[in-house]
C-alpha cells in the first residue's frame, strides 16, 4: 500500500512540476501560431503577386520551403522545411520506444497479481466498455463531418498524396498485423504501431506474474521510460514553438490558406463533440447498469469537469473528484482509493475522442479519404496509447502522431495538419480533460453499486454539509 501511495505521489509530482510548463510552453506556441499566420500569409501574398516564376519567388522558396528530397528541390537549402522536419523526425525516433515501456508499465502496475480482486476486475471491465463506446461515438462523429465536408481541403496543384501504407481496407485485415511475426521487425517500423502495443500488453502482463523475478526488467523499462519522457518535454518546450511557426509559415506560403476553415471546423467537432459525449457516455452507463437516476451524478460532477477544463490536469483535480464521490456520490473510501488514481493514470476517454477527431481532420485536410476501416485501426491504437499516456506536456496531443503513423498518415500535408493540431489544442483541451476526470467519478459510482458499497441515501441527496464548509 505505502509504494502504491509512494507511486501515486511521484505521479502527482511529476505532473504537477510540469504545469507550469505546460502553460509556458502555451503561450509561447500560441505566439509561435499567430507570428506563423503573419509570415506565411505575408509570403503567400508576395507569392500571389509575383507569381511562382518570378526569380524573387524562387529564390525565397529556394532557401525556405522547397523540399530538398524533391527533385525540384536538388540545388535548394528549405531551411523551414529542415526545422520542420528534424522536428518530426524527433517525435519520431521516441514513438516505438514510447509505448513500448508506458504502455508495458502500465499494465505490469494494474494487473498485479495482489491488485486483481474483484474490485480492480470491474475497475478494468467499466474502464474498457466506456473506451470502446467513446470511440465508437467518436469515429462516427468525425467521419460525419468528414462527409459533409468540414475537413476537406481543396488542395492547389495536385498536392493530395495517395495512402501507400496499408495495403487492405478490409478491417479483419488489421488483426493479422497485430500479432508480429518478427519481433525486431515490428520495432523497426513506426507503421506498426498496433503490433508494438500488443507486444507490450504482453510485456507487461507476464511481468506482472512474475514479480520480483524480472524487477531489474522493470527498473530498466522504468529509467528508459524517464529518459524518452525527458527528451521529448526537451523536443516539445524548446523545439516546438521555432518549428510550428516554420511549419505552418511554409503550409500557408505553399498551399494557400484552405487549412483555416477545417482547423476551425476540427476544433468546433472536438469541443463539441467531447462535451456531448461527456453528458451522453456517463449519464447513461449509471442509468444502465446500477438503475439510479444520473441526474444527482451530473450536478454533483459539474463542478469536477468545470476544475478539470480549468487545470486540464487530471492529477490536480484529483483531490476533488475523490472527495466528491465520498461525501456527495456515496462511494466508499477503500474503492475510490484503488478506482480513482488508477483511473487518473490509464482512463483518458476524452484524449481517445481527440485523437480519434484529429486523425480523421488531419487526413481529410490532406487529401487522404478517411474509411471506416482505417478509423477502426486509429480507435485500436488510440484505446491503447491513452492507458500509457505519459506524463509530458501536451501528452495526449503529441500521441496523436502515434495514431497517424499507425493509419499511415506520413505525407507532408498530413505533417502541416498535425502542426496545427499541435499548436490550436489549449481550447479543445479545455473540452477533453472534463471526459477523462468525470469519467473516473462514473467508474467509481458503477464498481461500488456492483460492489454493493454504494450509499444511495447519499448519492441522491443533495451536497455534504462537511464539503459545504
Amino acid at each position: 500500500m505505502s509504494d502504491k501511495m509512494a507511486e501515486d505521489a511521484r505521479e502527482k509530482s511529476i505532473q504537477s512540476s510540469n504545469k507550469k510548463a505546460g502553460h509556458s510552453i502555451v503561450r509561447r506556441i500560441f505566439i509561435a501560431v499567430i507570428l506563423g499566420f503573419l509570415a506565411g500569409a505575408g509570403c503567400l501574398a508576395l507569392r500571389m503577386q509575383l507569381g511562382n516564376t518570378n526569380p524573387v519567388w524562387e529564390s525565397l522558396n529556394s532557401l525556405l520551403f522547397v523540399d530538398i528530397t524533391s527533385e525540384a528541390g536538388v540545388n535548394g537549402i528549405g531551411l523551414f522545411y529542415i526545422v520542420g522536419q528534424l522536428f518530426m523526425h524527433a517525435l519520431q525516433v521516441a514513438i516505438v520506444p514510447l509505448v513500448l515501456t508506458s504502455l508495458s508499465l502500465a499494465l505490469c502496475s494494474l494487473t498485479d497479481p495482489k491488485k486483481l480482486s474483484s474490485i480492480a476486475i470491474k475497475t478494468i471491465i467499466t474502464f474498457l466498455c466506456f473506451y470502446a463506446v467513446t470511440a465508437a461515438l467518436a469515429a462516427t462523429i468525425a467521419y460525419s463531418v468528414k462527409t459533409a465536408g468540414g475537413f476537406t481541403v481543396t488542395l492547389p496543384n495536385g498536392r493530395a498524396t495517395e495512402l501507400a501504407t496499408i495495403d487492405s481496407y478490409n478491417p479483419l485485415s488489421t488483426i493479422i498485423d497485430v500479432v508480429p511475426s518478427n519481433l525486431l521487425s515490428a520495432f523497426s517500423s513506426n507503421n506498426s504501431i498496433l503490433a508494438v502495443c500488443f507486444v507490450a500488453i504482453v510485456l507487461g502482463i507476464c511481468m506482472s506474474r512474475m514479480g520480483d523475478k524480472v524487477k531489474p526488467l522493470k527498473d530498466v523499462l522504468e529509467n528508459l521510460n524517464d529518459i524518452i519522457n525527458m527528451c521529448l518535454t526537451f523536443v516539445i518546450n524548446r523545439c516546438a514553438p521555432v518549428s510550428i511557426f516554420c511549419m505552418i509559415t511554409r503550409g500557408l506560403a505553399l498551399y494557400g490558406i484552405e487549412y483555416i476553415r477545417p482547423t476551425l471546423v476540427w476544433m468546433a467537432t472536438t469541443i463539441v463533440g467531447c462535451i456531448g459525449l461527456l453528458f451522453i457516455i456517463y449519464p447513461l452507463g449509471i442509468l444502465l447498469t446500477t438503475r439510479l437516476n444520473p441526474i444527482p451524478f451530473i450536478r454533483k460532477t459539474a463542478k469536477i469537469a468545470l476544475f478539470g477544463a480549468a487545470t486540464q490536469s487530471s492529477a490536480a483535480t484529483l483531490p476533488l473528484n475523490m472527495k466528491t464521490c465520498m461525501e456527495e456520490l456515496g462511494c466508499p473510501e477503500e474503492i475510490t482509493s484503488f478506482v480513482m488514481p488508477t483511473g487518473m493514470t490509464v482512463h483518458m476517454n476524452g484524449t481517445t475522442a481527440m485523437q480519434i477527431i484529429a486523425v480523421t481532420f488531419i487526413a481529410t485536410a490532406a487529401g487522404i479519404d478517411m474509411t471506416p476501416s482505417m478509423l477502426v485501426v486509429a480507435a485500436l491504437i488510440s484505446v491503447s496509447c491513452a492507458f500509457g499516456t505519459p506524463p509530458i506536456p501536451a501528452a495526449g496531443t503529441t500521441l496523436v502522431y502515434v495514431v497517424m503513423l499507425g493509419v499511415g498518415l506520413n505525407t507532408p500535408l498530413c505533417m502541416t495538419c498535425y502542426s496545427l493540431v499541435l499548436a490550436m489544442n489549449y481550447l479543445p483541451g479545455m473540452a477533453v480533460m472534463p471526459m477523462n476526470v468525470v469519467g473516473d467519478a462514473a467508474t467509481n459510482v458503477i464498481v461500488s453499486f456492483g460492489e454493493g458499497m454504494l450509499d444511495k441515501k447519499k448519492y441522491m441527496s443533495g451536497a455534504s454539509r462537511s464539503y459545504s464548509r
